[in-house]
Parts: C-alpha cells; structure tokens; sequence
C-alpha cells in the first residue's frame, strides 16, 4: 500500500479536451504573490519547462507538458502542517480538476499519479496528508494530525486546490474528480459521504473504508503464520497453494484460463495439501494447512458473531509474503501501534478482538472509518461513483466493497444506485495491480465519459502487458455481472467474452 500507482492511471488513450490559451509563466509565477487562500500559505509558484523533471530527491519523471507548479502549505488547525501541490498546464487545459490520493499512511506527495493527470490535461492535485513519512508516528500525541490524514487534509486540498485553478485560468474547473486506491480508495469514500460537494466524480479503487475492522484479519494472518515455527509457511511454498487453488477452481466458470474469475465459488481446502509424512516442498504440515485456513476465513466478533472482514480469496496466494511473511503488514500494524494502543513496541501476537476490538474502534472514532452507506447528498448532485476491487487482493479483502456495494443498495434503491454507483471486480488482479490477469485498464477515462457526456460504462477493456506487448484483454464487467467466454476466439481476446449474470 506504500508508494501506491494504481492501475487506475494507466493511460491506454488519451480523451480528446478543447485547448486552452496557452499561458505566460510569469502569469504562474505572479500566484506566488497575488493568491489569497484561508488558511494557506503559498509556499510557491513556479514554471516548470515539461519534458524530464525531478520534484523530488531521487525521483524524475519524463514527457510532461509545460505546467505551473504552485506548492501549497495549509494549516486548518493549530497542529496543521499539510502540504499539497497543484500542477497546471500552461497549455491544453482541458477544463477540469483532477485530485489524486495515497495509499496507506500517505506522507508524501503522489508524484507520478500527478504526472499522469497532467499528461491529459487535467489541473491536479495532491496532498502529502500533514505529515511527513510512510508510518503512523505522527499520530501519538497529535489527535489533529489523525484528523488530518484521516479527511481534513484531502478536503482542505480540494478546496485550495480548486480555488488555485480558478485564480490561473480566470474560470473554477468546469468538473472535479479524484481517485485514489487502496488507502487512496478510502479518502475516496471520505470524500463521497463527508464532503459530497467536493467532486462531480471519484473513483475508489482497492478502498481500504474500514481499515480498523480489517486490522483484526490482515494482523490475524501473521498471527496464524506465527503461531509456532511449524506455522509458518515459506515463500517458496506459495506457488504450491497457488497452483492447488487454480487446479480446484480455474475450470469453475467453465473456461480453464489460469485464472479464477468468481472466486466466490471456488471451494478450495489447502488441506488437500496436507503431507503424508515427514515436511517437504511439495506438501504442506498440519500447522501450515491450519494457518492458510485462517488467511482465506473471515474475522468475527467472539462477542456477537458478527463478521468484521473476509477473508483472502483462493487466487491470492501468490501475494500473501507481504501480509503473512516474515513481519506482519506495516499499515495495520502502525495502526494498533500508533494508534490505538499508542506503544512502538506493542506485539501483534497480542491482538485480541474480544478484548480489543471496541478499544479499537474507540481509537478510530469514525477518524479513519468510512463505512456511512448513504450517499444521497453527493448523488443528489450528479455525483458518480466508481469502485474497482482486485480479486487478488491481498492487503484489503475483496468481498468488502461486495458488501458494500450492496449495502448502498439496501440504503438507497437500486434505480439510484444503478445510475450513480459502478463496481468492477477484476479477476487476477492483486493490490491496486499487479496479479495474473489483465490488470492495465483506464478507468478515469470511463468516469469522465460518464460524469461528462452522460454515457455511463458498460465494460471496461482490460489488458495484462508483458515486455513491450498486450498478451490478453478481457472486459472488466460492472457487479454483479461477469465475463463469459461466448463459445468462439481466442481466449485471450476480450471480443471473445461477453458480460453476463454468473
């Protein structure tokens, strides 16, 4: 989740926008002086000639188009210190605003997500959260900081971002949208159910909205793998589990592909495993095949049965190194360290939800949650609302934004969230990327036409590159519809595919 680049941006074509007057850097450079914001100090403004340029120590970043680079220090509270940047084109505006999020514990500008919305013409924006650094330190003794990570810092920028758009270009952005993933994905949420005039638009990919509840199943997984030596399982044994997983369910949606396409189906015991005798590379040990059982079932309350998080889906197995490996996953594990135990040296075998569980959620105090399932106000105004969620995925267990989805629906009706709310499961898809399926796709390209011209996305074309070359595209199909071979064509072709009802 740290230094997130979500597939979200990857830019397969770029939409057509009308051209903008092209600007003077000094009309850029003159911000640094004449823009008045609340609450903000204008750190910078400064012309920046495009092609190859390095914001930072260490980073460079090539073909970008001319741009105003205006650096934003904003202090909404007396314990504030966020920084955020908009980067402007001197040319080819293309009308709109684009705000781009972080994943985990932010601390830092998303520099390469800014890039890319600068690419297509979009005034963009990011935000370092208020604080600096990819852990949750800040957060012991600092409540606003909290404050601000969790949705001050991400609001505060889209209102000085906007304003700092309209200040250079003499008109507010015809449309705002944002996208994020991951922890980027729940400052989407915030946005949506907290500050539903922010953004026409936002997409929520991989959304991490209720990373309290979910701490208790990602931390569990390192408690199974580390219950005992015997426990823990290697990484050269993942390919092992993975494989067995794909032979149990690959065929399942009638297509052996190399991948699991509903997941949800698949009934896959890595008990099958289990050695025969002694402990080798081709089996797994009783302690083994206990502890990947916990990392596919879901968390409950001990206290009332209720679940707090899914489990892993069989497909995922390949990434569980970074969750279930040799440390337990640093996001969540800042989270009850920082934050609600407020002790660096607190040991993630210790966590309790019996004991912990209301503590937890005490420590969170709706800060860091985003689990409110009306979005009335925001889709009242012509908001609209993406999610995409990995069937992979590792860090964020995917069936939560299934459950969510259809709480909204509970909530809101199925006509309103038919025509304001679209999700997308990607089969193969890991953690914001990456995974065995087609995983490259432009989602922002969708939610423009959508939000814009009115056309709202059917399928999504999906592709998976390696090298310099597309090998396969699938569509990716709104829920609760899925991708089905029709009989005829490549399998590696996404014409040969049609969405369908499971």
């Amino acid at each position: 989740m740290r230094g997130v680049i979500s597939a979200l941006f990857v830019l397969i074509s770029l939409p057509a926008f009308a051209q903008t007057p092209a600007l003077q850097p000094a009309s850029c450079e003159r911000l640094a002086a004449s823009l008045k914001l609340p609450n903000t100090i204008v750190v910078s403004a400064k012309a920046v000639a495009g092609g190859r340029f390095a914001p930072s120590a260490g980073l460079a970043i090539a073909n970008l188009p001319p741009f105003c680079r205006v650096a934003l220090r904003l202090t909404p509270s007396a314990d504030s210190d966020i920084k955020s940047e908009v980067w402007l084109p001197l040319s080819g505006w293309n009308g709109k605003y684009l705000q781009v999020g972080n994943g985990a514990w932010g601390g830092s500008i998303n520099y390469d997500a800014l890039a890319d919305g600068l690419r297509r013409g979009y005034a963009v924006a990011s935000t370092d959260t208020g604080h600096t650094g990819p852990d949750a330190s800040f957060a012991m003794g600092h409540p606003e900081k909290l404050v601000d990570f969790g949705y001050r810092s991400v609001h505060e920028t889209a209102v000085q971002g906007n304003a700092t758009t309209a200040a250079l270009y003499g008109s507010k952005p015809r449309l705002s949208y944002f996208s994020g993933c991951s922890g980027g994905g729940r400052q989407a949420f915030m946005e949506a159910q907290r500050f539903p005039g922010d953004f026409d638009a936002i997409i929520a990919s991989a959304p991490g909205y209720n990373r309290t509840d979910t701490a208790f199943q990602t931390l569990g997984m390192a408690q199974a793998t580390h219950a005992s030596a015997a426990s823990f399982i290697p990484a050269s044994k993942l390919p092992l589990i993975h494989q067995a997983a794909l032979n149990t369910c690959d065929a399942a949606d009638g297509l052996k592909d190399n991948l699991i396409s509903d997941p949800v189906k698949c009934d896959f015991d890595p008990g099958v495993l289990a050695c025969k005798g002694a402990d080798h590379a081709s089996c797994l040990t009783t302690a083994q095949v206990t502890a990947a059982r916990r990392i596919y079932a879901p968390v409950v309350d001990p206290k009332t049965g209720a679940q707090l998080a899914h489990g892993l889906e069989p497909g995922s197995e390949l990434h569980w190194d970074t969750v279930a490996g040799a440390r337990p996953h640093d996001m969540y594990h800042d989270l009850m360290r920082f934050v609600v135990f407020q002790d660096p040296n607190w040991d993630f075998r210790s966590l309790d939800a019996g004991k912990h569980l209301e503590l937890a959620r005490k420590a969170d105090n709706n800060v860091l949650a985003a689990t409110s399932t009306d979005l009335t106000p925001f889709t009242e105004r012509g908001g609209k609302l993406i999610m995409v969620h990995g069937w992979e995925d590792q860090n964020i267990p995917p069936l939560g934004s299934i459950d969510y989805f259809n709480k909204l629906t509970a909530t809101m009706g199925k006509d309103r969230v038919d025509a304001s709310v679209r999700l997308y499961m990607v089969p193969g898809m890991g953690h914001c990327g990456g995974g065995d399926g087609p995983n490259q796709f432009d989602m922002l390209a969708a939610l423009d036409r959508w939000r814009d011209q009115g056309s709202a996305p059917k399928e999504v074309l999906a592709s998976r590159v390696e090298g310099e070359g597309v090998i396969r595209t699938r569509p990716l199909c709104p829920h609760p519809t899925v991708a089905k071979y029709t009989g005829t064509g490549s399998i590696d072709r996404a014409e040969s595919f049609a969405c369908s009802m499971p």
